[in-house]
């Protein structure tokens, strides 16, 4: 077997991970781009509202989609274009989790699938302050020149996995895996008729509803004087999947975010990572709010927690920096509009 994998990357229309508006898929055999596929859609009905925050992110417009096959329409040409191949996405758990809950929300049920993420491989491989799409690629040699167009990311990603692959002289995904001592992840089958909805599906619905914790944080907050309220740093949570980015992460917050910085450290404990409050030698994650976006690390748009970061890992301490838009990806459940892309 050679390395064989579909690279996969979707867009969404709003904070909910089952809206997708725009898929790009790479098919990769023996190490090589054979095939590329992209789709624009329309959401699922009831969670096809556009945010403006996504539309600046990605481009993509209600008037491009209206009257295109909705995602539940498509999805039988994705699954076939996928077919058996490992998954490989930059953020796997946003995009495997776009797939689930755009079917759940449709209806529909769902192939299982194994699944790869790049953002692990280049946080385990390569030594970048930032694990983002355009940092790994360009470490990769990769040409991206409009990120957030799902067709070039999608290439991107398989570009990257392409790269870790020969440094490891792996052959196979499977060659590449065992070297670095990791287990291929998988997401299983389900039916939405039978088994339970994922937690970013419930939180959705309920939010719809406006049953029980379907309160979602507003989308803009009155600016507070003063420092934004640390609240404790839980436990982290041992039972956590442990080939979810954050897990055995130690994470710290900078910045106004659009969420509680309390309730950022509760997602973050929740999923095996454990929050401080400032940054120290133990740092391996900084999340920075105000709107930060990777390209600021180079335009000297910092806070002083990030200014830290960069001269920690220029002495060698691997550590990362997150924009609250990656965070959020990673911690899932349904956000308010205008806080995630």
């Amino acid at each position: 077997m050679g390395l064989d994998f579909t690279a996969i990357d979707f867009e969404t229309a709003n904070g909910f991970r089952g809206s997708p508006c725009a898929v790009g898929l790479t098919k990769v055999r023996g190490g090589v781009v054979v095939e590329e596929a992209s789709w624009l859609m329309r959401p699922p009905e009831n969670h096809d509202s556009f945010d403006h925050h996504n539309v600046r992110i990605h481009g993509i417009r209600p008037d491009r989609v209206a009257g295109l096959p909705r995602f539940g329409d498509l999805f039988p040409e994705i699954g076939a274009f996928i077919g058996g191949d490992v998954l490989a996405a930059h953020n796997a758990a946003f995009d495997l989790g776009v797939i689930r809950s755009g079917l759940e929300v449709s209806g529909l049920a769902g192939p299982a699938y194994d699944y790869v993420c790049t953002v692990m491989l280049s946080r385990r491989c390569y030594s970048l302050v930032s694990n983002s799409l355009p940092y790994a690629a360009e470490e990769a040699g990769v040409p991206l020149l409009n990120h957030h167009d799902a067709a070039e990311d999608a290439r991107a990603c398989a570009g990257i996995l392409i790269d870790i692959a020969a440094r490891h002289g792996a052959g196979s995904i499977a060659e590449l895996y065992l070297s670095l001592g990791l287990n291929v992840s998988r997401q299983p089958a389900f039916d939405p008729r039978c088994d339970p909805l994922s937690k970013a599906t419930q939180s959705a619905l309920a939010a719809l509803s406006g049953g029980p914790g379907g309160a979602a944080a507003p989308a803009a907050r009155a600016y507070l004087p003063g420092w934004p309220e640390e609240g404790a740093n839980p436990a982290p949570n041992a039972d956590a999947a442990p080939d979810h980015p954050l897990f055995g992460q130690t994470v710290v917050f900078t910045g106004e975010l659009a969420i509680p910085r309390t309730e950022a450290k509760i997602r973050s404990a929740e999923l095996g990572a454990r929050t401080e409050s400032r940054v120290t030698s133990r740092t391996t994650v900084l999340v920075v709010g105000d709107g930060f976006v990777a390209a600021d690390l180079r335009s000297g748009r910092l806070t002083g927690k990030a200014r830290r970061v960069l001269e920690l890992h220029d002495r060698g301490q691997p550590i990362e920096v997150l924009s609250e838009g990656e965070f959020l990806q990673m911690v899932g459940g349904h956000l308010a509009p205008a806080v995630l892309a």
